[in-house]
């Protein structure tokens, strides 16, 4: 009998990315996010509740626990009275797993609408993931959904496979530095063939989310938001950041050019209320080119947090052992939606670049001019796949005829039991 299609899931902090193994796109992407009856922020049980008898109509359990929603349709009813929305995962890890678990049910049988007996699954995990997460990820598939065959790979290790799809790849290295940003939080992550450099990682506090919180306090200040009903603001401060933001060279020289020529480089948006379908027009301005500056200038939005990016993936590589960093500074890598901002990998680039050379004069210059550096050549890599790089990644990998000798099977962990999923054999997953 031929396999069918291993299923591809890589839950983010804010969207849930689901689909097939061999296809180019996720088949839904969609929030994590969980409506359920009861206020939102109820107490995770212990463990998973247990079954109905089978036939037995007295015991009621399994009916109630079929009334949640996920994803749109969960933000959808979060105003009908009785309901409540969680968010399962916070910061790439899974904070409530008996959600997450619903959540999964939903997304394979609502969604997918796949029988989970018959296929194999590639899950994503964050780097650093608790070995005890995997094994509680692993009783809940093989105990609940009784899946065939089970692999959990690291997300940045995938979104390098996934950088392979661009043209100005040559060679296929799993060697470099991932920059993970989606909606809850940006990785900087240190890939040595295909192993991640666990000393090195960095997390970043600024991601997708800051963001629009950021274009939506801007737009206040400026009286723009006074048209806009207060439950719409902020799905019109994520679309505006989505339509129209790009990274600029030189703030300065960006400021001048908008004051000088506000009617050329102003735009508007034109939204319309969601319950009375009225009709609304704002001018968006500064924040076209402020919002991804808070990843190069981060004290215009908070004085907690104050590193720029570019000194953080240069402190990245330099922790990292010596005789990787050229191939990190070489394979510079972006994933996730916060990274699609127009000249984001230029700009990146170039303030990399200058911290480098800097270094490298400074270095030259202690040694009197007697030392000499050939240069180190760096390169960030943004291509097509970029925004669902993890899942394009994953679905390369699973798609590969060796990929099932890699999974873990159902009879393995009858066998051994969870902590069969402590080690995998590819991606330098084991702890």
């Amino acid at each position: 009998m031929s396999l069918l299609a291993p299923i591809i899931c890589d839950n983010g902090t804010g969207f849930s990315k689901v689909g097939y193994a061999g296809n180019s796109d996720p088949s839904f992407v969609f929030p994590t996010a969980i409506a359920t009856r009861g206020p939102a922020a109820q107490p995770s049980r212990t463990g998973p509740a247990l079954p109905s008898k089978p036939g037995h109509l007295a015991s009621k359990r399994g009916v109630e626990d079929l009334d949640f929603f996920i994803g749109d349709e969960a933000l959808a009813n979060a105003q009908t009275p009785g309901y409540g929305v969680n968010y399962p995962i916070r910061h790439g890890q899974i904070e409530n797993w008996d959600y997450m678990e619903r959540f999964w049910e939903q997304t394979i049988f609502k969604y997918l609408r796949a029988e989970p007996e018959d296929h194999y699954f590639l899950l994503t995990e964050p780097p650093l993931n608790p070995p005890e997460n995997r094994e509680q990820t692993a009783e809940i598939f093989f105990e609940s959904f009784n899946i065939k065959g089970l692999y959990i790979a690291v997300q940045a290790v995938l979104a390098l496979a996934a950088s392979w799809s661009s043209n100005r790849v040559t060679d296929r290295t799993l060697t470099g530095t991932v920059i993970d940003s989606g909606d809850g939080v940006t990785h900087v992550i240190p890939c040595a063939e295909g192993y991640v450099i666990g000393s090195a990682i960095k997390h970043i506090p600024i991601a997708g989310r800051d963001i629009t919180q950021f274009v939506l306090n801007l737009m206040r200040e400026r009286g723009e938001m006074a048209n806009v009903p207060p439950e719409d603001q902020l799905k019109v401060a994520g679309k505006v950041k989505e339509q129209y933001s790009y990274v600029c060279q030189d703030i300065v020289k960006e400021f001048r050019k908008y004051d000088q020529e506000p009617y050329k480089y102003f735009a508007r948006y034109e939204g319309e209320h969601t319950v009375t379908g009225r009709k609304f027009e704002i001018d968006v301005g500064y924040e076209r080119f402020l919002a991804p500056e808070i990843f190069f200038n981060p004290e215009i939005y908070s004085s907690d947090f104050l590193t720029p990016l570019p000194e953080i993936v240069d402190g990245v590589i330099q922790q990292s052992p010596i005789d990787v960093r050229r191939g990190l500074y070489k394979n510079i890598v972006l994933s996730g939606g916060s990274t699609m901002f127009q000249h984001f990998g230029n700009r990146l680039k170039r303030d990399l670049k200058q911290i480098v050379d800097r270094r490298l004069d400074a270095s030259m210059a202690a040694s009197g001019s007697h030392l000499r550096s050939s240069g180190v050549e760096v390169d960030v890599i943004s291509h097509k796949r970029q925004r669902y790089a993890v899942w394009f990644g994953g679905s390369l990998m699973a798609s590969l005829p060796e990929f099932y000798s890699f999974c873990h099977t159902k009879a393995q962990y009858d066998e051994i039991g969870p902590s069969i999923c402590r080690r995998y054999q590819i991606f330098g997953s084991a702890t």
